[in-house]
């Protein structure tokens, strides 16, 4: 999985927000805000590139204090959201 071309994490009004750029900025057409930890996501996705729910999952165990099997679940759900709105693709 990877993240889509054109789309950036943005701090608006103290609220980190995933927002489109050039022609993606039309399409997309709104603001996709992020908790803290989505958005250290969204960080690590980019950083690795190439990404599976595994990989973010082991990274997020490493940074904060969470039993893996929660890591796992809550970051299935936020890449199913992403999907979602099309701001990651396969």
């Amino acid at each position: 999985m990877k993240q889509k071309s054109g789309f950036v994490l943005r701090e608006v009004c103290g609220e980190n927000v995933i927002v489109g750029e050039g022609l993606d900025a039309l399409n997309f057409g709104r603001l996709l805000a992020l908790n803290e930890t989505a958005a250290w996501l969204w960080k690590e996705a980019l950083r690795q590139g190439e990404f599976t729910a595994e990989s973010l999952a082991g990274k997020l165990c490493e940074e904060y204090d969470v039993a893996a099997d929660v890591a796992q679940r809550d970051v299935e759900g936020i890449l199913q959201k992403w999907q979602e709105v099309g701001v990651v693709e396969r």
